[in-house]
């Protein structure tokens, strides 16, 4: 039998074994593929069908299999070329921090469990709301996602909304209500439906007002609609669309929303990072008059997964929402060692501010304005590349970080250029030297790069274009 507790010894021996494995690991990512799909077959040394062993290897042994199979078959996305979805690598000050955060094992629930990570916490989210130019009044949460970012904000609406109808829907539910109105441009992600899946509201009920096939919002139509109903109102504004890039008006839809006396959350899960440099800050103007704004560090921030956080305009409404019913042994709401259980829709949880914490506290404002700004270079790089490739064809303007583009081969006509382009998206990924997958972006197949890692450089751009073209000429012969 291998016990745990007779295992002990062996917890310094693997945690060196991570340790020693790390650097070159880390060293190696800029010359790595992002994926070699010659090490699949290595994925079966974690069991497969095998049943759960009755006798444990113990700690080293495992360690090692881990290692040998996770350092050869993962996909790199931590590395400088992985494009295709919204995501950073991890900073080194984040990264430390990360393993800081699992050898400490806080309960962050509250502050009678761990003062340290309800402390630092606070920290990371009054230092992200000065980042991305909040007001001091909004207050927050982390939480584990861009979605549960959303959940969290769009719940906080659910109940001002109940609010408005005479219910407390905390206590009593949806039940008896008629559906709450939810209205948006065409921006509208998959993530912010989920959301409303989740509270009982439907994922299709979200009205969609679009002015063309990208998705631009048509705010005629919608002040129109808000103006119908005659009735409280939730509107989704949306700083950041993935496929392109762009922003709703931001502050067009707060001047719609407070004539109606809507609520306006901002699902800005990337893009609210623009507010960071003078660059690109006007593409957020009027964040600061929304009611809920949702993000995910994980994205621009580079720190590890499971690190969104919203923002509310009146912070007092995360505890009227998420506040849990007494149990003994658990702090209550107004109790100096509560904390944020009852503040997001987690109870226990992993201390995930200490690597936000300490990315900011390492590299502060401009620092990240820096790498922000190197992204934003090295995009505009990217779409010159682009421009300059007569088989290349760029579909929409960049503005922020991501370029949206497709292979357009000579004499190719336009009703094949969808499936070459399918069939160019899954050789990149078949391929491995770099990530990125395809799209739809107004109603044409695409690619749509994102540059948000901070390992990323001129070369790792140049590269990712070689490799389209010679894919693209290769799929034409």
């Amino acid at each position: 039998m291998t016990d745990p507790l007779l295992d002990r010894h062996a917890t310094e021996p693997a945690l060196r074994r991570v340790y020693e494995a790390a650097g070159p690991y880390l060293d190696s990512l800029a010359d790595r593929p992002v994926h070699d799909p010659a090490t699949e077959p290595l994925l079966a040394d974690l069991g497969g069908a095998a049943p759960l062993p009755e006798k444990g290897d113990g700690a080293d042994a495992v360690v090692d299999r881990l290692l040998r199979v996770g350092t050869a078959a993962a996909t790199h996305s931590a590395g400088p070329r992985f494009f295709h979805f919204v995501i950073g690598g991890v900073t080194p000050a984040a990264l430390a921090a990360d393993w800081t955060a699992s050898t400490l094992d806080q309960n962050a629930g509250f502050r009678a469990s761990s003062a340290l990570a309800t402390e630092t916490e606070s920290v990371a989210l009054r230092w992200l709301r000065e980042l991305v130019g909040l007001p001091e009044s909004y207050g927050g949460a982390l939480v584990a996602s861009a979605t549960f970012a959303n959940f969290t904000s769009l719940a906080c609406a659910t109940h001002w909304w109940g609010e408005r109808h005479g219910v407390d829907t905390t206590a009593d539910g949806l039940a008896g209500l008629p559906r709450m109105p939810v209205l948006s441009g065409g921006y509208v992600h998959a993530s912010a439906r989920k959301a409303l899946q989740m509270l009982g509201h439907g994922r299709n009920s979200v009205e969609v007002f679009a002015r063309d096939a990208v998705g631009r919002v048509d705010l005629n139509a919608l002040d129109r609609r808000l103006g119908e109903l005659g009735a409280p109102a939730v509107v989704i504004a949306n700083a950041g669309e993935v496929n392109a890039g762009d922003f709703d008006p931001v502050d067009a839809l707060a001047d719609i929303a407070e004539r109606h006396g809507a609520w306006l959350h901002v699902d800005g899960a990337f893009g609210l990072f623009a507010a960071v440099s003078p660059r690109t800050a006007h593409l957020v103007r009027g964040i600061e008059r929304a009611d809920s704004i949702g993000c995910d560090a994980h994205k621009w921030l580079n720190v590890p997964y499971e690190s969104g956080f919203a923002f509310l305009k009146e912070p007092g409404r995360l505890g009227a929402t998420f506040g849990m019913p007494g149990a003994p042994y658990l702090p209550s709401a107004d109790s100096p060692r509560g904390g944020y259980a009852l503040l997001g829709p987690e109870s226990s949880r992993r201390a995930r501010s200490l690597p936000i914490w300490a990315t900011l506290a390492a590299y502060g404002r401009d620092g990240h304005r820096a790498m922000m700004e190197r992204h934003l270079d090295l995009a505009q790089r990217l779409a010159g590349l682009v421009d300059a490739a007569a088989e290349l064809e760029r579909l929409a303007e960049v503005p922020l970080c991501i370029v949206c583009f497709r292979a357009r081969p000579a004499g190719m006509p336009e009703a094949a250029l969808d499936e070459f382009n399918r069939r160019l998206g899954e050789a990149l990924l078949n391929d491995g030297r770099v990530f990125a997958g395809t799209t739809v972006y107004g109603g044409r197949v695409a690619l749509r790069p994102a540059i948000v890692n901070w390992r990323t450089t001129e070369a790792d751009i140049d590269l990712f274009v070689d490799v389209v073209r010679e894919l693209a000429a290769r799929l034409v012969t």
